[in-house]
């Protein structure tokens, strides 16, 4: 049975440190954090997918450029990572609006059809698998069956259903991106099995991501689900200069919990430590002999 690895990186101006977005992380992003995930890809021969939000597309547009010439896909990660944009607090009209506008900006910079999508933080909500239908989107990534830490992350409750969600591939429903249907929208699951399988919680605790690469390739095996991992350029850069951390629920246990909390375990191994962790995991599979490829090529191969 072919197994496949997808390299998945969402490109925002996120600071991890500050708990923002800013143009000066933005610039790191830029220069240091997508350079080092690049050069590590070419490394390993890996074709991977970059999630872009519009807003860092169209202020920095070089990041997008730069991924061109390596052959690796460029997708949406919606126009603005801000919280007031939300993709699980917009309605359909609204996030079509978003979707059209971040897909036009990434096209006219890349001169390619961006056909995949994944939501900021991963909220989505009833109107989403229409919306990206009516935006002429094909994929979506943003539902990470059975993550159990969900709670620690803003959208938890609209979340839950994401626990009894297909693990393997699937077309979704007209109004559940976590449910099989009959839509056009395909859905390439984030793995996880209780924890995420992502570069944040990689750096957190590497002994038990590492616990979980060998499950996940377990399951690959005997199913064929393919690995989906996830990780931001943002992680690969450390951010020295001064500045406020923001604070952006007024929700108390929010704050406690999605903020402070998650904050603080996030700052775990960030810049280069986060580099040479992720190639740790990626000469794995390929030692496993898995097929490295973007989502769009992924699809392709699923419907043979």
């Amino acid at each position: 049975m072919k197994k496949y690895f997808l390299a998945t990186n969402d490109v925002e101006s996120t600071s991890i440190k500050f708990n923002k977005q800013r143009d000066i992380t933005a610039e790191k992003v830029l220069k240091e954090g997508t350079p080092l995930l690049l050069d590590l890809y070419n490394k390993s021969e890996i074709k991977a997918t970059f999630f872009f939000t519009g807003e860092i597309a169209e202020k920095y547009p070089e990041v997008v450029r730069m991924i061109l010439p390596c052959g690796h896909e460029v997708a949406c990660h919606g126009y603005s990572h801000e919280d007031e944009f939300a993709f699980d607090k917009m309605g359909y009209h609204d996030q079509v609006i978003h979707l059209r506008q971040a897909k036009t900006i990434l096209e006219d910079i890349s001169g390619t059809k961006v056909i995949s999508f994944r939501a900021p933080a991963l909220r989505v909500n009833e109107f989403t698998p229409k919306a990206l239908e009516a935006a002429g989107f094909e994929i979506d990534s943003s539902i990470a069956p059975q993550r159990a830490d969900s709670f620690l992350s803003f959208g938890a409750l609209k979340k839950l259903n994401r626990l009894f969600s297909p693990r393997l591939p699937y077309y979704t429903s007209a109004n559940n991106l976590a449910v099989k249907g009959d839509s056009s929208i395909f859905e390439i699951p984030i793995s996880a099995f209780i924890l995420p399988y992502i570069g944040t919680f990689m750096r957190i605790n590497p002994a038990l991501t590492k616990q979980l690469m060998i499950l996940l390739d377990k399951e690959s095996a005997f199913t064929g689900k393919p690995v989906n991992f996830l990780i931001h350029p943002n992680e690969c850069i450390t951010e020295d200069d001064e500045d406020t951390v923001a604070r952006r629920s007024a929700n108390i246990i929010k704050y406690l919990l999605a903020e402070k909390l998650r904050t603080r375990m996030k700052l775990n191994n960030l810049g280069k430590a986060a580099i040479d962790l992720y190639e740790e995991h990626l000469l794995y599979f390929k030692n496993k002999d898995y097929t490295f490829c973007t989502l769009k090529q992924y699809k392709n191969e699923y419907n043979k």
